[in-house]
C-alpha cells in the first residue's frame, strides 16, 4: 500500500455482531482486538448486553443493539480516499446530515430523512438503511448534488455483509450509486472500491452446492435483468408520469447495480454507460412528482 494511506479504516456495528479478531475503538479512542462475544440476557430472557472478552483480558460490556466503532483491514485494490472518508465519530456522522439538510434548506423531504437519522443510527434497522439510500438518491438524482450525495453514501461504507438480504438491498444499492457518482467524477480507483463493496455477498456462500446454486442465480440476473420496460411503457401510453418516474427509477437503479459487476453478456460496460446516462437524464426531466422539472 502506498506511503500515507491508512492500513485500516473505521465502521459502525451493533455491539452484538462483533467478532473475534476485529478491533474495537474504545471509549478512550484506543483500539482492541475482540477474543470473543458473549450476549447476556434480562430477567425476561430479553437480549440485554453483548460482552466483548478483548484480547489483552478486559472486558467490555455494551448495550444490546447499541453501535461501537470497529477498525477493519482497508479494501483490497487501490487506494481512495472517498472510501476511507467513513466518519469515526458520532459528530461527523451528524456532521454528514447538517450539511446536506443545511445546502437544501428549502426542501422538505431532506430536512424529514435528515431529522429521522439525526436520532439515531442503527446499522441493523432496514428502514435506517433505506432512508441513507433515499437520502443519497434524493441529493443526487433530485437536486443535482453530487458532493453531498457521496458523503451520505459513506456513511454504509464498511459495512459487511451480515445475511441479512433485505438489509443489504439498501446497502448495496447506496454503494452502487456512490460508485456511479465516483466515477463521474474521475476519481476510477473510488468507483472500483466502491463497486467491490457493492459484490460483498456474491461469494457469501460456503455450502458449494448452494455456491454454485447461487453464481448460477446471479449470472441469470445479471445477464437476463428485468429492466421495466413493459411498465414503463404501459405507464407512459396511460400519461401517468408520476408512475412512469417510479418505474424508470427501478430501471436506474438496476443499471448502476449491473455496472458495478462490471456488466454481463448481454449489456456491456459501454452499453450500460449510455443507459444510465439516458435513464438519468429521463428521470431528471420527469421531475419529481411526475411533473416536468
Amino acid at each position: 500500500m502506498p506511503e500515507n494511506q491508512p492500513e485500516t479504516y473505521a465502521f459502525r456495528v451493533n455491539a452484538e455482531h462483533l467478532r473475534p479478531g476485529q478491533g474495537l475503538v474504545l471509549a478512550d479512542g484506543g483500539t482492541a482486538p475482540v477474543e470473543s462475544l458473549s450476549i447476556e440476557t434480562d430477567d425476561f430472557g430479553v437480549p440485554a448486553l453483548a460482552v466483548a472478552l478483548l484480547e489483552d483480558n478486559r472486558t467490555v460490556r455494551m448495550a444490546y443493539g447499541s453501535t461501537v466503532r470497529v477498525q477493519a483491514p482497508a479494501p483490497e485494490g487501490p487506494p481512495s480516499a472517498a472510501v476511507r472518508s467513513v466518519p469515526t465519530e458520532e459528530e461527523s456522522f451528524t456532521a454528514v446530515l447538517d450539511a446536506a439538510a443545511q445546502a437544501h434548506p428549502d426542501e422538505p423531504a431532506v430536512r424529514e430523512i435528515t431529522a429521522r437519522l439525526g436520532r439515531g443510527f442503527n446499522v441493523k434497522s432496514g428502514s435506517q438503511l433505506q432512508d441513507v439510500r433515499d437520502l443519497a438518491h434524493l441529493l443526487y438524482v433530485d437536486l443535482a448534488d453530487a458532493r453531498h450525495a457521496l458523503q451520505v453514501s459513506t456513511l454504509l461504507t464498511g459495512l459487511p455483509f451480515d445475511g441479512n438480504f433485505g438489509r443489504w438491498h439498501w446497502i448495496q444499492g447506496t454503494l452502487a450509486l456512490a460508485s456511479h457518482i465516483t466515477r463521474e467524477q474521475g476519481d476510477p480507483e473510488a468507483s472500483a472500491a466502491f463497486a467491490r463493496a457493492v459484490r460483498a455477498a456474491d461469494d457469501s456462500e460456503t455450502d458449494p452446492l448452494k455456491a454454485k446454486l447461487a453464481a448460477e442465480l446471479l449470472q441469470r440476473q445479471l445477464n437476463q435483468p428485468n429492466l421495466y420496460d413493459r411498465e414503463i411503457h404501459r405507464a407512459a401510453d396511460a400519461g401517468d408520469q408520476a408512475a412512469e418516474r417510479e418505474w424508470r427509477v427501478l430501471r436506474l437503479d438496476t443499471l448502476l447495480y449491473l455496472r458495478a459487476h462490471g456488466g454481463s453478456q448481454t449489456l456491456s460496460a459501454g452499453e450500460l454507460e449510455r443507459r444510465i446516462d439516458a435513464e438519468l437524464a429521463a428521470v431528471r426531466a420527469l421531475g419529481r412528482d411526475g411533473q416536468p422539472a
